[in-house]
């Protein structure tokens, strides 16, 4: 065990080291000046961040990832569609009312929306979808035609949200698709998938087991959307640089932020175990040999939320708005700075280790965890600088988001069916709880620095998770098409090798 541990905690380290060095490398140029007081915190905040990513990542394999795997399988073996689907629905909803990430989303946007509705109604929009994914892998149908209406169906919606004069919530409502997908749902989504489509056999039950995080984040755009829509009055949004504060979670405020983080994962994680505890009552029925592992894995996995989350909100967030604040008057530096961090905060990502591995694994090597990462990491590191210049110059988020769905949604024709449902999961995977609470406060800061706040933050810097979200579908299918043409041209070269080695038999033979 604990060599398995020291494996973990020296990958988080590879994952947390980059972005770390950087933002400290950038703190000693004339570009951005840092107290020794933040840097200090950033840098202890750092090493907590490798020990919570070693530990999460180790909770992950021996509990989240297997009680999804035994759900699925379970209840699909049961042949019951209803339970089946009415159990995924409950799941959907209550691991996303506790997921940590959106709880970061919805504090930042306090003074817009109500934290309570904006969390239940997103929790709503997962469970449903998530409800429909698990039909989609029963009735085994094609991911990309879903894809293709309910994304037609997003834009549909955005129109209406521009004519009704409340485009500014457009962003809000695409982050909100991103977040929904963080450390405590990916693992136990992802492995629902898997145990369910393996239940249900076929010869393409592997690549119909992927596709459930890119329903579960369509589903909350969609039911926000609609909450704007139908709501009445005038929805306002106004930033309190306080929250950023890095004295904010510090010396007398240390104590309540560790326990109210602590609260969140406790609920989090609770909601799972006493649903499962109810499944494993009725239906799963597992040996105490299968439940022991996950007993502390549940427990690596709370200690390692925690310490995580904690780093993140005590030394991340505040060192990222203070960054994108200053390096806001500078547009040159801030978009090189988006596009370097992008590149490396999405390795530092827990769910996407996650993913990665199971997508090995499942894809026999084909899909390596190397080349995915490198894919990501080229796609979240050209969302962010995009994102940047979008703060600069000042344009809604709809004209990066059509054209990039348009292109994502083109090239699934294009590539194998396997490599469009891991892109379009991976969208939602690499936008996590770093994102949320180190990125977007670097997008809130940069804008705070440019523009009079307010409105033009919800505008311009918030839609920065969505794009996040939203580069990797290309980028992973570029990688598909590229793997499939390689491929093609290896077989017609052994075709061709065969058919001039027995021309020469011919020939000899004459």
């Amino acid at each position: 065990m604990f060599k398995i541990l020291w494996d973990k905690l020296r990958e988080a380290f590879a994952s947390v080291l980059p972005v770390t060095l950087i933002v400290l490398a950038v703190s000693f140029t004339p570009l951005v000046q840092f107290s020794p007081k933040q840097l200090i915190v950033f840098g202890i905040c750092a090493v907590f961040l490798i020990g919570g990513i070693g530990l999460f990542n180790l909770g992950a394999d021996l509990a989240m990832t297997p009680m999804g795997e035994h759900v699925g399988s379970g209840l699909a073996k049961s042949r019951r569609l209803q339970l089946l689907v009415s159990v995924c629905f409950v799941m959907g909803v209550l691991i996303t009312v506790a997921e940590p990430d959106l709880s970061v989303l919805a504090e930042q946007v306090r003074a817009a929306v109500e934290p309570t509705l904006l969390i239940a109604t997103i929790g709503v929009g997962v469970g449903g979808f998530l409800a429909l994914s698990i039909i989609k892998i029963v009735f085994k149908r094609d991911l990309s035609t879903i894809i293709i209406f309910f994304y037609l169906m997003l834009f549909m919606f955005g129109m209406l949200m521009l004519s009704f004069g409340k485009d500014m919530f457009v962003p809000l409502a695409f982050d909100s698709g991103g977040v929904t997908t963080g450390p405590i749902t990916v693992p136990f989504i992802m492995a629902l998938g898997v145990g369910v489509a393996g239940a249900i056999g076929g010869k393409n039950a592997n690549e119909n087991s992927f596709g459930l995080i890119a329903l579960c984040s369509v589903g909350p755009i969609i039911a926000l959307m609609g909450l704007v829509i139908f709501s009445k009055g005038d929805l306002t949004y106004q930033l309190t640089e306080s929250a950023y504060s890095i004295d904010a979670s510090l010396g007398l405020n240390f104590l309540p932020t560790i326990l109210g983080v602590a609260k969140e994962v406790i609920i989090a994680l609770g909601l799972i175990v006493v649903f499962f505890t109810l499944l494993q009552l009725t239906v799963l029925r597992l040996s105490w040999s299968k439940l022991i592992p996950m007993a502390f894995g549940i427990v690596y996995t709370f200690v390692g939320l925690v310490v995580f989350l904690t780093a993140v909100a005590v030394g991340f967030m505040p060192i990222g708005f203070e960054l994108g604040k200053q390096l806001g008057a500078m547009p040159k530096a801030l978009v090189i700075a988006g596009f370097v961090l992008g590149m490396v905060v999405v390795l530092a990502e827990p769910a996407v280790h996650v993913l990665n591995k199971q997508v090995e694994e499942i894809t026999g090597g084909l899909v390596t965890k190397r080349s995915m990462l490198i894919a990501l990491s080229v796609g979240v590191g050209l969302s962010i600088g995009l994102s940047m210049i979008r703060i600069i110059v000042g344009f809604p988020i709809i004209y990066y988001l059509i054209p990039g769905y348009f292109i994502s949604l083109g090239l699934s024709f294009f590539v194998p069916k396997l490599y469009t449902a891991i892109a379009f999961d991976s969208g939602g995977v690499a936008s996590g709880p770093l994102t949320s609470s180190f990125i977007l406060p670097l997008a809130i800061g940069a804008c705070a620095g440019l523009r009079d706040g307010g409105d033009s933050i919800l505008n311009y810097a918030f839609g920065i998770v969505a794009m996040v979200a939203m580069t990797p579908l290309i980028t992973i299918q570029v990688l598909g098409f590229r793997a499939t043409v390689s491929t093609a041209l290896r077989n017609r070269m052994m075709m061709r090798r065969i058919q001039d080695a027995d021309d020469e038999q011919i020939i000899d033979f004459m």
